[in-house]
């Protein structure tokens, strides 16, 4: 019988602007439906400004057959699908059981969303995260993380994202302890990637059957200026 796996992207958007400086919220879609994911993790999905109003409309979300899971304060419905431009999809086979929010700190703005979920491979926390510009806010947001994390119940958990990370991955494995970020191909600038700043991190309960890969048949060279990069996970257990 095959392992029960489920499959990630994370993605950052560019606020659906493409390296051709089209706003295609459509070819985003096409994009994300294109890498088979059960679960998309993205980042840049609001416009900059205030009152910084969703790139991905909510309606052509739900026609492509995706979940949009709730980020931010609770009750409050805004022009924003998300919580410091991160927000969350699934597929209907999966369920949502909490969502919460994770101030983050540094210079810049940032957060961090998380959501537990009903999945094939059992219980499932994923975090999706956009870190900072400068390292040493990067280390602050990881440390944040992980505190947040040591307050919660134990559970497999994912953390996936754009980390912006150009250098050793050392200093942020070592702020979150209990995750280890995976090996992964450069993935930015879409066109003529260099940087592997959009990764994941796995639990030591959870390992990846696939390996992190960047999804590069077209539009998906085109349509950001980073390229959405997958990863198919299951349990180490085999559970």
């Amino acid at each position: 019988m095959p392992t029960p796996s489920l499959t990630i992207v994370t993605y950052n958007l560019q606020k659906c602007v493409g390296m051709d400086l089209r706003r295609d919220p459509g070819r985003t879609l096409e994009v994300l439906s294109e890498t088979g994911a059960d679960i998309a993790v993205l980042q840049e999905v609001d416009k900059r400004l205030p009152p910084r109003p969703t790139a991905l409309p909510r309606d052509m979300i739900r026609a492509e057959g995706w979940t949009l899971l709730p980020f931010g304060p609770s009750g409050i419905v805004g022009p924003s699908i998300g919580w410091h431009g991160n927000t969350m999809l699934i597929r209907p086979h999966l369920a949502p059981v909490r969502t919460h929010y994770i101030p983050l700190p540094g210079l810049e703005p940032r957060g961090a969303i998380l959501a537990e979920l009903t999945t094939p491979i059992g219980n499932l926390r994923i975090i999706g995260a956009h870190l900072g510009l400068r390292r040493r806010d990067r280390i602050a947001q990881v440390h944040a993380i992980a505190a947040y994390l040591g307050t919660q119940p134990k559970m497999p958990t994912a953390l996936a994202g754009d980390i912006n990370e150009w250098r050793s991955l050392a200093p942020l494995d070592h702020a979150l302890p209990g995750l280890s970020f995976l090996d992964s191909p450069a993935t930015f600038p879409a066109l003529r990637p260099l940087g592997a700043l959009d990764r994941f991190a796995l639990s030591d309960d959870l390992m990846a059957l696939r390996p992190p890969a960047p999804h590069l048949a077209q539009p998906a060279r085109i349509a950001s200026d980073h390229l959405p990069l997958t990863v198919t996970i299951a349990r180490r257990d085999g559970s």
